[in-house]
């Protein structure tokens, strides 16, 4: 064989660098909880998606023909004390209590992403107002604030999303925060402002990007808590209103020492799905927290 030949660029060119979202993700499937836990999370999704072709019976319809408490064929977690239907009322319920979730992690992780961005990056004065306006909010008993602010302003699905997404952001403005005052002055920023690179496009174009890992991380844990919040707040009757349905509303059965002791199917489903919605959303959070850490990169 010629020096050429084994020489040649086919020979000598180096292995084509891994694609970083390949690694990612593999890294994500090795971790078997958080495989199990979006399987988990995909179906309740799906659940609540597909509620109207799922449930059995309208969720708000009176059976008064009918009017058994304890589980059938026809009813396969019996009827609550009016009439409905408890499994078309669990399943409509994951559309709520998912959508809360969702809603208003979106809002406070929009709103702390983009003024933790301008905190870390401006520094100075910015930085200094933003902060104490965050550790404010720290510094009250979040539960407490909700319960306050929610009935005050009357409670409804709407209502609890709003506040529960102004009043989520401070982690999330933190998160951020830290990683721009850490991106900002390495080269690749410097080199961009050198270009003559705006504030702008330095912010969402190159440092942001840089930063949605931990971002990502905490709004799925904060998903996780935006659920158990709503169904506390639902359970003590300043969530969610009747006729609609939650998790957390139909939990409030439970609060007669009759139906805990001898009608469990009318709160064990939707305390046994908060638990696994939560547990799934958790094992997210770890897996990604695992894939996307720098740290354990080799």
């Amino acid at each position: 064989m010629s020096v050429a030949k084994r020489l040649s660029p086919q020979a000598v060119a180096p292995a084509e660098p891994r694609s970083e979202k390949n690694y990612v993700l593999r890294r994500f499937l090795r971790h078997k909880l958080a495989v199990v836990g979006l399987v988990i999370l995909t179906l309740l999704v799906l659940v609540a998606v597909f509620a109207p072709q799922i449930a059995p019976y309208d969720p708000n319809k009176f059976d008064a023909v009918s009017m058994v408490d304890t589980p059938t064929k026809e009813h396969w977690l019996g009827l609550d004390q009016v009439g409905r239907d408890v499994l078309s009322r669990v399943i409509y319920a994951s559309r709520i209590s998912l959508s809360v979730g969702v809603v208003a992690v979106g809002i406070y992780v929009v709103l702390g992403t983009v003024l933790g961005s301008l905190a870390g990056y401006y520094g100075g004065a910015v930085d200094i107002v933003l902060t104490r306006i965050a550790d404010m909010f720290l510094s009250f008993p979040q539960i407490m604030l909700i319960l306050v602010i929610v009935a005050m302003i009357g409670p409804s699905i709407w209502n609890i999303m709003v506040v529960l997404g102004l009043l989520g952001w401070p982690p999330i403005f933190r998160i951020v925060r830290g990683q721009f005052l850490t991106l900002r002055e390495l080269d690749f920023v410097q080199a961009g402002r050198g270009m003559g690179a705006t504030d702008s496009r330095l912010i969402f174009r190159h440092i942001l990007p840089n930063s949605m890992g931990p971002i990502l991380v905490a709004a799925t844990f904060g998903t996780a808590q935006a659920i158990l919040t709503e169904a506390a707040l639902s359970y003590l009757g300043l969530g969610v209103q009747p006729p609609a349905a939650s998790w957390g509303n139909l939990l409030i059965q439970a609060q007669s020492t009759t139906v805990v002791e001898k009608q469990p199917w009318l709160w064990v489903p939707p305390g046994l799905l908060i638990f696994i919605s939560v547990l799934a959303i958790n094992f997210v959070g770890d897996g990604l927290r695992d894939a996307l850490d720098p740290r354990l990169k080799r």
